[in-house]
């Protein structure tokens, strides 16, 4: 019987079915799957990418031999990813595989293994999807069945992945409104850890739906063995990590499942979101390079053009919009080189005013008493100062003080026989985005005004509530389960149909700051908002966790005022310049208030940005010293592809006497070239003594520059915050 087993070499079975392993392959990487028919799905390795001869025998390595996607069934001790109760009630699932696919999409491969359950006509799908030059496997399952009836499913997973147990560390992004992207690193532990959000229409304010796992100990920058994950969702999820008894730390993410049992007819097919993986053996920042490449290319709308320098109306005016104000505004940020004014909230209501928050949210008519020349007037002033007009806008909610609410109060969500539960101002609530009706209003909204104002170039789109009484007019009493799914598939569909009109326009995510920051909807959106806050200092640490999924061209990152209108601190505007630079360049500021020498310094680093933008928005990023931990500085560097360019940010996060901080090195240069160096937005009386100087890359690598912890200037304009960017040239 032994020997019969041995069937097709190292390769082979009992029972006559011949072991089928694939090779999800990226440039860089492998996913081996063992893919035999009649079987489970099993993974067998996830890391470098294999030679031939290590993949023929991978099998018989002493590795991972996990189910690939486990189900609840006949073995049901440990998590799942999938759970369901069949049109008969038995809840039990026994996956096959039955076949494998493989097509190709432009520089894509998706691969799809095939299952069926072994006694129901019940079938999953999983799909994985590689890129030619990006080191990024997307998965995700579609879920079907041709039972009698309905099954529900109580669990869909996107993905599941098995770590390897060792000293295994844990990096991900925790918060709240004004304190976004926070950065938490753990090792893991036995027992269960369950990262997840609720909030029904925004998913990144509390935590996030990414994740990295140190292999090799305590995270670090530039290297180490490290797998990410991110979950390409906008709605509620659920990201479980399972150490159970065996070597293995078992990852779950998809879709959160409570509340939202799906019940699936027959012959339809049930998609979960994509679950972006990645591996690098170069640390934390590896596997950011690894996305960020994967994002601005295959993931970000417009991912590969260079962000306009903007001023945003919010902090200056708030909601006192003014025809006088905005032409005001305009021709400050022109007069500074930039390229773009929005004008945020308070431009709307007829009936009712949007002089507060608490009104005319839905009624998206130009408020005449505040703009008499109207959208026309100010686009005539935009064109006359030589610079793109944008227009904010919230279209998923709407107020009990508006003339949408008083036209459809059928169109929102709430609990049947419960009170109104309201939002901002009192009066604010959100539209059912899984009402076709209101995505016609919503897709309107912008049809609209991109219609009647064509040369709109940008939009600022919020959403400043979540869904707090979870009902809906619009499905059967049955499905209500299904609200906060259908919620987000509506709106993905309202931004397909958006895009498919108006391809070249601008849009940022906007949710009360971060609360959309996900690569859910990025594949529509140019960019999202950080954070409300604008405070430059804390910004480097909202901004430094945020960067580990997502690129500089995506953040924006804005200049304000002093003191700050969150935190009340006053921070030199040398400081609030340099972390604004390290991400999309804008103002959040009343030019008006502004000093000349001010205007004089942000005319001067706004030309200073264009010259290093290509390099910020489309390089690789390399963190170099964390301000997490506490060494009073933080440090990074963008480096070009070309590896001929890099720019290089020195902040200082804290200030005692005679403190004394780390000498930061720098990464990602090129050894054998030399780089001529020259400081950014400088304001010492005397330039630093390496100014204009060039040193190879193996020098600042090595050793680094050392940066002087406080600025020459004249002793009326000392501070306590100093900062530093450095843009660096290969010497031809």
């Amino acid at each position: 019987m032994k020997n019969l087993c041995m069937l097709a070499g190292a390769l082979a079975l009992c029972g006559g079915a011949t072991a089928e392993t694939i090779d999800i392959a990226t440039p860089h990487t492998s996913l081996v799957l063992d893919a035999t028919k009649g079987q489970e799905l099993k993974q067998l390795y996830y890391g470098d990418r294999l030679t031939a001869a290590d993949l023929a025998n991978i099998a018989d390595a002493g590795g991972a031999q996990n189910t690939a996607y486990p189900v609840f069934g006949t073995t049901c001790m440990g998590e799942t990813a999938l759970a369901v109760r069949h049109s008969d009630g038995n809840l039990s699932l026994q996956m096959e595989v039955t076949g494998i696919d493989k097509k190709t999409e432009g520089k894509a491969t998706v691969t799809t293994v095939r299952m069926k359950d072994k006694a129901y006509p019940l079938y999953v799908n999983i799909h994985y999807k590689t890129y030619s030059d990006a080191d990024v496997i997307e998965t995700w399952t579609e879920i079907s069945h041709e039972e009698k009836g309905t099954v529900t499913l109580n669990q869909f997973a996107s993905g599941h992945l098995s770590i390897r147990r060792g000293t295994v560390w844990l990096s991900s992004l925790y918060g709240a409104w004004g304190n976004e992207g926070q950065v938490a690193q753990e090792p893991l532990k036995p027992g269960m850890k369950v990262i997840k959000n609720k909030d029904g229409v925004r998913n990144s304010h509390t935590a996030h739906a990414e994740v990295m796992f140190s292999l090799d100990g305590r995270p670090a920058e530039n290297t180490g063995a490290v797998i990410g994950a991110a979950l390409c969702y906008s709605g509620n999820y659920k990201l479980r990590i399972d150490t159970d008894e065996s070597d293995y730390h078992h990852f779950f993410a998809g879709m959160n499942e409570e509340n939202s049992a799906y019940n699936l007819r027959k012959g339809e097919v049930f998609a979960t979101p994509a679950l972006a993986i990645t591996y690098s053996q170069e640390g934390l920042s590896g596997a950011s390079r690894n996305f960020h490449k994967w994002g601005r290319e295959y993931r970000l709308m417009h991912g590969n053009q260079e962000r306009m320098i903007l001023l945003n109306s919010w902090e200056g005016v708030y909601l006192d919009v003014n025809q006088e104000g905005m032409a005001q505004m305009m021709h400050d940020i022109a007069s500074m080189g930039g390229e773009l004014f929005v004008m945020d909230d308070g431009w709307f209501g007829s009936k009712y005013k949007r002089s507060q928050d608490n009104a005319a949210l839905g009624d998206w008519t130009v408020d005449t008493d505040k703009l008499p020349k109207g959208i026309e007037g100010l686009l005539s002033e935009a064109k006359k100062n030589g610079v793109k007009f944008g227009i904010w806008i919230e279209p998923e909610m709407t107020n009990t003080k508006s003339e949408l609410y008083e036209k459809h109060p059928e169109w929102i969500v709430n609990a049947p026989k419960r009170e109104l539960s309201t939002g901002r101002g009192g009066t604010q609530l959100v539209l059912d985005m899984g009402n076709p009706e209101v995505q016609d209003f919503v897709f309107g909204v912008v049809d609209n005004l991109m219609t009647k104002y064509p040369e709109i170039a940008y939009i600022k789109w919020d959403a400043n509530m979540s869904v707090q009484s979870p009902g809906t007019t619009y499905l059967t009493k049955d499905n209500q389960s299904h609200l906060y799914i259908n919620f987000h598939r509506g709106l993905e569909s309202t931004c397909q149909r958006i895009r498919a009109k108006y391809p070249d326009l601008v849009i940022q995510a906007c949710a009360s700051g971060g609360g959309r920051a996900n690569w859910g909807v990025l594949p529509y959106f140019d960019e999202f908002w950080v954070s409300d806050n604008t405070d430059a200092l804390q910004r480097v640490y909202m901004q430094w966790g945020t960067s580990y999924f997502f690129p500089a061209i995506a953040m924006a990152s804005h200049i304000s005022a002093a003191p700050n209108h969150q935190t009340h601190r006053s921070v030199s505007l040398k400081y609030r310049i340099d972390v604004a630079m390290s991400g999309r360049l804008g103002m959040e500021i009343q030019p008006k208030n502004m000093t000349e020498e001010e205007k004089d310094m942000c005319r001067k680093a706004i030309a200073e940005y264009k010259q290093i933008r290509p390099v910020v928005q489309f390089g690789d990023i390399y963190r170099l010293v964390s301000p997490y931990d506490k060494l009073g500085l933080a440090s990074l560097m963008y480096v070009s592809e070309a590896k001929d360019k890099a720019v290089f940010y020195w902040w200082k996060t804290e200030t005692f006497v005679n403190q004394h901080l780390p000498r930061v090195k720098m990464a990602g240069l090129n050894p054998a070239k030399t780089y001529r160096v020259h400081e950014i937005n400088r304001i010492d009386n005397s330039p630093l003594r390496f100014e204009g100087k060039a040193f190879t890359g193996a020098f600042l690598m090595e050793n680094g520059l050392e940066i002087p912890y406080t600025h020459n200037v004249d002793g009326n304009k000392q501070n306590d915050y100093a900062s530093r960017v450095l843009y660096l040239e290969e010497v031809k």
